[in-house]
This record gives structure tokens, C-alpha cells and sequence, in this order.
């Protein structure tokens, strides 16, 4: 007679390798696939429409991008993040989550159809801003982002969607209702349906942003009207999805026992801010989960950087700036989709400690090797030529190769083993401490990364991205380095908390 939770014996060597779920789970199992399959397309298109409107607009560039990062993403995740601890006192999860939604899909329809085809009546025109500009040189990147002011707010929204709808509201969600001993295998299967939404975006960008060729006017506009459009009704379905899941699955005692330990949805004590970041702060375990947040945005954002800037030279149009990004997509999202296979069997025959690894001894490898090719661009210029490309498109698709590399890992390892590593805290920790360290640590992580880029620039009047590669460079290696050392340490916390009694190895 086969075990009931051994799940070596209920599935075959395939099915342990490629689906390891329960036929009575995919009840439970598709609709958060789903949510999470929307709210990562949603996320995708929005991400590389971000990055094409402010890296593609009059007067602006790449260089903007650090001080988005630093003086408007991170003020505003803070200003999420106070609302938020505040109102998850107030209302139900099932109400914070729509209230957290909401209006993020309602600002992006707004944009889509109202803001950008009236961009003249909303924000000043680019002579204005070339003006400004040219009469206060210091503060050229600062005006652009301020005269910009519609396409800063949406790289803002659309940055913040990442930390506040994908980190903390879905993976609050199911870390709420899932077992440790389902997560091992529930959430590789997310991580799947996350690879899956990365090539249905880039798909979808990519053909919303060449099918204009025969469109009269603004080309980019049309687009815009197309990828907001679905934005807005992948919006509406992850909220009747979730609804569904509450009056379904959540009232079926074998997704959600109330009565279990570690699942119980206790009456929610009212903790004050200042208290929850007492809490926070004075808690090691929860420190070491922000340090690996803080060094992966850190690290990653230094090579982002400099290989946006080489993208914006080879595509200065907005239409082929989104086209490539949605290839690039697509790429990622494919060799995403293999290393999650990969990824999946890692997290079940090996530790913690292996699979969480893997990211930061990968990235310092390739990301050594990119910077390496920024440094000696000119020595390498003639072996380059000999290839019959230039320095420009090399350096293109070389950080194209590198982010791929690095983001398919962190999709299929990073993430993953950082959700694990939520699972043993109490309920307050999971809700308010993943809170702060994915909203807030996320933010410092790019913010980190983009405040050291902008000092340079201001210390350095004129400088280019190639100019301050070697200081780049340097501290990229000190970020992957702590990082390492973090996982060491918290590798040791969760192993200890697992050999406890009554908790899954």
C-alpha cells in the first residue's frame, strides 16, 4: 500500500521530475499559477514599456535611470510601505490585496488612454525641457526626469508593481495557505508558469510594437493603446481569480486548515509601524533575507546599467527599443523555462544552501567577464571587427547574454529559495517583515545601486558609463562577495529552525 505523503512513492521518475502535484491539488495549485501567470505578464510588458519611454524620450537617456531609482522609486516604495503596514491593521487579506491592486490598474488604463495621446496638455513640451536644461547643466538628468514627469511616474508605478504585487502580495498570499512540504513542490511549478508569462509578453510586446508599420500617426501611442489594454484586463482577471479561490478552494479544509499550525489565520494583532520595524530590524534571520535582496538588485544594477545605456545607442526609436526589450524577453523567458527544470530537482535532492548559491557565484562570473569586455573594449576593437559586428552591437548582446544567464537563474533559484527561507516565521514576520524586506529592501537594493552610480556622475561633470566602468566595477564585486557570505549565514539559521520538531527537513 503506498504512503500517503510519501511522495517518492505516489509519483514516477518522471512525474517527480517534470509535475510532482497531486491530481486533488491542482484545484488549489492552477488558479495561483494563474495569478501568478498574470501578474508577471503585467509585470513584463510594464518593464520594458518603462524602460522604452524613459530611456527613448526627448532630452533623456539611460543616465536618467539612476536618479528615478534613487530619488523617486525608493521615496515612494517607502510611502507604499507605511500605507500598506497601516491598512493591513485595518482590513482583510483578501481586501488588502484588491486595495494594493487596484490602483495600479487604474493609473496604467489611465495612461494608456487618456494621459499619453494628451501628453502635451499634461507635462511641458520638449523645447521646454531642452531649455531648462540647457540653462541649469548641472541638473540635466534631474530636469528630464522632472519634465518627464507622466513617464516618470509610470517607471515608478511600474517598478513598485514589481515589489508590491509580485513579491508581497502574491507571495504573502502563498506562503499563507501553502505547507512547507507543498512549497518544495508547488512553487517550482510557479516558477514555470513564471517563465511561461515572460514569453507570452515578450510575444506580446514584441508584436504590438512592429504592427504599426501601417499605422497613421503615433506609432508608439498605438502600441501604447494595445499594452495597456491588456494590462488592464490581466488586472481585472487575477481579482476574480482570487476571488474564486476564496469562496472554492480556501473553504476546503485540504488547501487551507484552519486549525493546522503555521496556517492558522489568526485575528491580525494591531502592531504600530515603529514596532514592526523594531521587530524587523532586531531580527537576524530577517536581515539576512534583505542583505540577499539588497546585493542582488545592487549587483544586477550595475551591469543593467551600462548595457541599457549601449541599447539606447543601437535603438533610440521607442517602438524598436520595446521590440528588442520583448525579444530579449522572450530569450529570457525560454532559457528560464529550462533552468526551472534544472532548478526544481536542485531545490528537491539538494539544500537549501546549494540552490541559493548558485545565483550570486553565477553572476559574479559572468558579471566579471562583462565589465572585463567594457574595460578593454578598444584592445578587443579589431578581434570584434573581425567577427564582422562592431563594439556597440557586441556590447549589446553580450550584456543581453549575461542578464539572460543571470535572471533565468534568479528566476529559477534566487526567488524561490528566498520564499522558502519566509515559510518558518509567525504570521506578523510573514506579512509585515516580508513587507519591509521585499517592498523596502528591493527598493534600497536598486536605489543602492543607482545612488552610487549618480554620486559618480555628479562628482564626475560629463562622465560616461565607460568612464566610471572600473569604480562600477569594484563595487560590483565587494556587492556579490557579501552576498555570498549572506547565504552561508542564512543557510545555517534555516537549518536549524528545520531540524526542530514538527518541522519538514
Amino acid at each position: 500500500m503506498k504512503a500517503k505523503n510519501d511522495d517518492s512513492v505516489q509519483f514516477s521518475r518522471l512525474r517527480r521530475i517534470f509535475f510532482p502535484i497531486h491530481i486533488y491539488e491542482l484545484k488549489k495549485v492552477m488558479p495561483m499559477a494563474f495569478i501568478f501567470f498574470f501578474i508577471l505578464t503585467n509585470y513584463t510588458l510594464l518593464r520594458n514599456v518603462k524602460d522604452s519611454l524613459v530611456v527613448t524620450a526627448p532630452n533623456s537617456g539611460a543616465e536618467v535611470l539612476s536618479f528615478l531609482k534613487l530619488f523617486c522609486v525608493t521615496p515612494a516604495a517607502i510611502v507604499f510601505l507605511v500605507v500598506y503596514a497601516k491598512a493591513s491593521n485595518i482590513l482583510s487579506n483578501e481586501k488588502l490585496f484588491y486595495a494594493t491592486l487596484s490602483p495600479f490598474i487604474l493609473f496604467f488604463g489611465l495612461f494608456g488612454f487618456l494621459i499619453y495621446p494628451n501628453l502635451d496638455f499634461f507635462q511641458p513640451s520638449a523645447v521646454t525641457i531642452a531649455a531648462w536644461q540647457e540653462a541649469f547643466p548641472r541638473y540635466k538628468w534631474i530636469v528630464a526626469v522632472c519634465g518627464n514627469w507622466t513617464y516618470s511616474l509610470f517607471y515608478v508605478l511600474a517598478e513598485i508593481w514589481g515589489s508590491a504585487i509580485v513579491s508581497l502580495s502574491f507571495w504573502q498570499f502563498a506562503n499563507q495557505i501553502t505547507k512547507i512540504s507543498e512549497a518544495k513542490r508547488h512553487y517550482a511549478f510557479f516558477g514555470f508558469m513564471a517563465q511561461t508569462a515572460l514569453i507570452v509578453s515578450g510575444i506580446l510586446g514584441e508584436h504590438f510594437s512592429k504592427a504599426n508599420d501601417s499605422v497613421a500617426g503615433d506609432m508608439w501611442g498605438h502600441s501604447l493603446h494595445w499594452l495597456m489594454g491588456m494590462v488592464v484586463v490581466f488586472g481585472i482577471s487575477i481579482m476574480f481569480i482570487y476571488r474564486w479561490m476564496y469562496t472554492h478552494v480556501l473553504t476546503d479544509s485540504r488547501f487551507y486548515d484552519k486549525s493546522e499550525p503555521g496556517v492558522a489565520k489568526k485575528k491580525k494583532p494591531k502592531v504600530s509601524l515603529s514596532q514592526s520595524f523594531k521587530t524587523i530590524l532586531t531580527s537576524p534571520y530577517l536581515g539576512l533575507i534583505a542583505l540577499l535582496v539588497i546585493c542582488y538588485g545592487m549587483s544586477v544594477n550595475f551591469v543593467e546599467a551600462v548595457w541599457k545605456s549601449q541599447v539606447k545607442l543601437h535603438h533610440p526609436n521607442p517602438n524598436d527599443f520595446n521590440t528588442f526589450m520583448s525579444q530579449y524577453t522572450t530569450i529570457l523567458g525560454c532559457v528560464s523555462m529550462g533552468m526551472m527544470f534544472v532548478g526544481s530537482n536542485i531545490l528537491r535532492i539538494f539544500r537549501w544552501f546549494t540552490a541559493a548559491i548558485i545565483t550570486p557565484i553565477l553572476l559574479l562570473i559572468l558579471g566579471g567577464l562583462f565589465f572585463a569586455f567594457v574595460l578593454f573594449r578598444n584592445e578587443l576593437q579589431s578581434l570584434v571587427t573581425s567577427f564582422g559586428t562592431t563594439p556597440l552591437i557586441m556590447a549589446v548582446m553580450f550584456g543581453a547574454t549575461v542578464v539572460v544567464a543571470t535572471k533565468s537563474t534568479k528566476y529559477a533559484l534566487f526567488d524561490l529559495t528566498k520564499e522558502m527561507a519566509y515559510i518558518p516565521l509567525d504570521e506578523e514576520m510573514k506579512v509585515k517583515g516580508k513587507a519591509t524586506v521585499d517592498v523596502l529592501g528591493g527598493r534600497l537594493g536598486k536605489a543602492g545601486g543607482a545612488g552610487f552610480q549618480t554620486v559618480l556622475f555628479m562628482l564626475m561633470p560629463g562622465a560616461s558609463y565607460f568612464q566610471i566602468a572600473p569604480i562600477v566595477a569594484g563595487a560590483f564585486f565587494v556587492m556579490c562577495i557579501v552576498w555570498i557570505f549572506a547565504v552561508k549565514g542564512l543557510s545555517r539559521r534555516i537549518e536549524a529552525i528545520t531540524r526542530e520538531p514538527g518541522q519538514a527537513a
